[in-house]
């Protein structure tokens, strides 16, 4: 046979497909713990309430490493422009917070709002290496079931005195919930607070509706207990934050059915849950309760601002944006610090849990990192929630629905949630994480090793090298003989 003759040998497969499972599961630890962190800090353990704060950073540091280990972990623009602003920004705020604040304090501060701001974002680019459509399903499976306990949990807190211990606040202190009038508290549910089961029951209510257009997808006696619970949920919050929320989720559902008029078929089967659940809900004695107080809180917040609801819906919303902006130029050129606007900052500047800049989520950032850093940061956000909306519906025109139900149910979190505050910035992972994985319809395959270049042996010639070197056996035929 010719020398000439040769023999492929395959390339070196890397075999992370272990690896990649341990990330999936550290995922769902991650929504786990997302989910309890409030009852471990209310009612389980309250006098490690501050450190709990930070249960789930382990974990996502323990994703970035597998994920880098696996080679799975984002490189693109986004994640080196994030890494680029929240470097600058930490190392500007050191020098800026240095002559007031001992450093010890100083790199406690700032690192809390980097962690705040920047730590957990790229484990939604991660979500979308690691999960696919089918993945995201089974998560939603879980939420659906999970919404059941939870609105259960919402009614015994609305229906308990604020007073009661199902309703104390996080840590040891004598606090109260948010009041929604009434002598009725916002119920929290698992969550620190009500804006938990804001984001929870907004990314159930997205699931639902999936279930209803893709049948398949969901028992039947899933979609009618957690479409109850859903209902149940909304009408005892008190909160016009959710009932906001929700309505963007049906907008969505308007344009699905707009672009993909097939779904309407489907759809129109599942209206008979949707009575059903109507049904079971109305006659609640609870329900026209919680109904009185939620229309209450809509008429009186529109008669102070002197429009109408909508109106004031409207307002509500345009105001996240406007407030920030109509600070650019009031805030220092570098800011006064990250991790100076959130709660857990003050908590390490001041003693105690507080907001010393604004609420407002762009406000707070531009005051931290100052105009030039903090409206960076701003535009990063924005340029991500553009983006999770183009591939959202470019997986529509693919008959995708899911992944423009999961963008209403996340984009205002990434948009203008308030990232400072671990539960927000929670959600603005899982929900905006899955709705980019949900755009991937296939698993990740192995990625492939580079083999390893020959070993050269000083002095040995060309022709040698090609005779003995190390790959020589598929380069000269010595197998073949």
């Amino acid at each position: 046979m010719s020398n000439s003759a040769t023999i492929s040998q395959p390339i070196p497969v890397a075999d992370y497909s272990a690896t990649l499972q341990n990330i999936r599961r550290l995922i769902y630890l991650y929504l786990f713990l997302l989910i309890i962190e409030g009852a471990l800090r209310k009612w389980i353990v309250p006098q490690f309430s501050n450190p709990l704060l930070l249960v789930r950073d382990p974990v996502v540091l323990a994703i970035y490493f597998l994920a880098w280990r696996a080679r799975v972990f984002p490189r693109n623009t986004f994640i080196s422009s994030l890494a680029l602003i929240g470097v600058l920004s930490w190392i500007v705020s050191i020098f800026v917070l240095d002559p007031y604040v001992p450093m010890s304090r100083i790199l406690l501060v700032t690192g809390y709002g980097f962690r705040s701001n920047f730590l957990h974002l790229p484990l939604i680019f991660i979500f979308a290496r690691v999960f696919d459509a089918d993945d995201v399903r089974k998560v939603g499976w879980w939420i659906l079931l999970g919404m059941i306990p939870m609105s259960l949990l919402m009614a015994l807190q609305f229906h308990s005195a604020p007073d009661s211990f199902i309703n104390r606040t996080v840590g040891l202190g004598e606090g109260e919930q948010i009041t929604a009038g009434g002598g009725k508290i916002r119920p929290p549910g698992t969550f620190s607070f009500i804006s938990g089961p804001i984001h929870y029951v907004t990314g159930a209510v997205a699931f639902v509706l999936y279930g209803a257009l893709r049948r398949a997808s969901y028992g039947s006696w899933l979609l009618l207990g957690a479409g109850c619970s859903v209902l149940l949920a909304i009408v005892v919050s008190g909160s016009r934050s959710l009932v906001v929320s929700v309505l963007l989720v049906m907008l969505s559902l308007a344009i699905v059915l707009l672009v993909r008029p097939d779904a309407l078929n489907r759809f129109g089967k599942s209206l008979v849950l949707v009575v059903v659940a109507l049904l079971i809900v109305t006659r609640l004695p609870i329900v026209h309760e919680g109904l009185n107080i939620l229309s209450s809180r809509f008429t009186e917040s529109a008669e102070a601002a002197e429009t109408t609801i909508t109106g004031g819906l409207i307002q509500r919303t345009l105001r996240g944006f406007t407030e920030g902006l109509g600070h650019l130029g009031h805030a220092p050129i570098f800011g006064f610090g990250l991790g100076v606007g959130t709660s857990g900052g003050a908590a390490f500047l001041m003693g105690q849990s507080t907001f010393l800049l604004s609420e407002n989520e762009w406000t707070r950032i531009i005051f931290e990192s100052g105009p030039i850093l903090g409206l960076a940061f701003l535009l990063w956000r924005a340029a991500l929630t553009a983006y999770l909306g183009f591939v959202s519906l470019r997986a529509l025109t693919r008959t995708e629905i899911l992944p423009l139900l999961l963008f209403s149910a996340g984009f205002l979190i990434i948009l203008n949630g308030q990232l400072g505050q671990p539960t927000s910035l929670g959600f603005a992972v899982v929900l905006n994480g899955l709705c980019l994985a949900s755009t991937r319809p296939g698993k990740i395959a192995p990625v492939p090793m580079t083999p390893p270049p020959p070993r050269l042996i000083r002095g040995r010639s060309a022709f040698a090298d090609r005779l003995h070197g190390a790959d020589a056996s598929h380069r000269n035929g010595s197998v073949d003989r």
